[in-house]
C-alpha cells in the first residue's frame, strides 16, 4: 500500500475569540507526486490549512502527518525544508533580487542543497516573464505581481518535496497566471513534485490533471469534484 506523503487526520482549527471553529474533524491524504487543487469562497480556511500543514498555526485536535511522522516533532525549519510555503502576499527582505532568490539557501536546514549560479536565476526570470529584471535592482521596488513570481521561484530553487501556494495567481494577469500554472503543472508532471495550491477563484487551466476539492461551509469537508 502505498503511504501517503502528507494525512491530516481530524484536523480542528479555531480562531481565538471566534464562535465558529475554522475546521472540525478535517481529514485529507495526499500522495507523493500528486498536484491538488483546493478551491472555495474567501473566509472559509483555505490559507489557514495550508500555515497549519507548515506550523505557522497550531490546531487545538486532530494530527498532521507528513512521510509518517507527527508534523509536531519535526524542527519547523526542517519541515519546511522540506514543503516549501508560497504565502498570497510574499515577503521580501530589503535586498537586491538575486539575494532574495538565494535567501533559504543561507538557513542551516538547507545547507545540504547547493545554491544555484547566475546563469540558472537569469534563465528562470526571463521564464516567469521576468527577463527585463537584474539580480542586482531592489527587490521591494517590484511590483506585488513580479514580487509573486520571485517567490514562486524561490520556492522551486529550494527543490521541496511538496509546494504549497497560496492565491498564487492572485496578482497576476491572465497570461501570467497560466505560464505559473504551466510551470507547475511541468514540475509535477517532469519531477513528479507534490504540489498543492488554494484559490477562491474557478480558474482552472485546460490543462491541469490534478484533483480538485471543494472547501465550504466552514466545517472542513473537502469534497472532491
Amino acid at each position: 500500500m502505498n503511504q501517503s506523503l502528507l494525512e491530516i487526520r481530524n484536523l480542528a482549527f479555531t480562531y481565538p475569540g471566534a464562535s465558529l471553529p475554522v475546521f472540525e474533524r478535517l481529514d485529507l491524504a495526499v500522495r507523493s507526486g500528486e498536484f491538488i487543487l483546493i478551491k472555495g469562497p474567501s473566509g472559509t480556511g483555505k490559507s489557514t490549512l495550508l500555515r497549519l500543514i507548515c506550523r505557522l498555526n497550531q490546531p487545538q485536535g486532530g494530527t498532521v502527518l507528513f512521510r509518517g511522522r507527527d508534523i509536531t516533532v519535526i524542527p519547523p525549519a526542517a519541515l519546511r525544508s522540506s514543503i516549501s510555503y508560497v504565502a498570497q502576499l510574499p515577503q521580501m527582505i530589503d535586498a537586491p533580487v538575486g539575494e532574495n532568490l538565494l535567501l533559504p539557501f543561507s538557513f542551516r536546514a538547507n545547507s545540504k542543497k547547493r545554491a544555484p549560479q547566475p546563469e540558472t536565476l537569469y534563465r528562470m526570470l526571463d521564464e516567469f516573464y521576468l527577463g527585463g529584471i537584474t539580480l542586482e535592482q531592489s527587490a521591494l521596488k517590484l511590483s506585488a505581481g513580479q514580487k509573486q513570481r520571485l517567490a514562486i521561484m524561490r520556492s522551486i530553487l529550494q527543490e521541496p518535496e511538496m509546494m504549497l501556494l497560496d492565491e498564487p495567481t492572485s496578482a497576476l494577469d491572465p497570461e501570467s497566471a497560466a505560464m505559473v500554472f504551466s510551470i507547475m503543472e511541468r514540475l509535477n508532471r517532469t519531477e513528479k513534485m507534490t504540489i498543492m495550491t488554494v484559490t477562491h477563484s474557478d480558474y482552472r487551466p485546460e490543462t491541469l490533471r490534478g484533483i480538485v476539492y471543494r472547501l465550504e461551509n466552514r466545517t472542513l469537508q473537502l469534497r472532491e469534484e
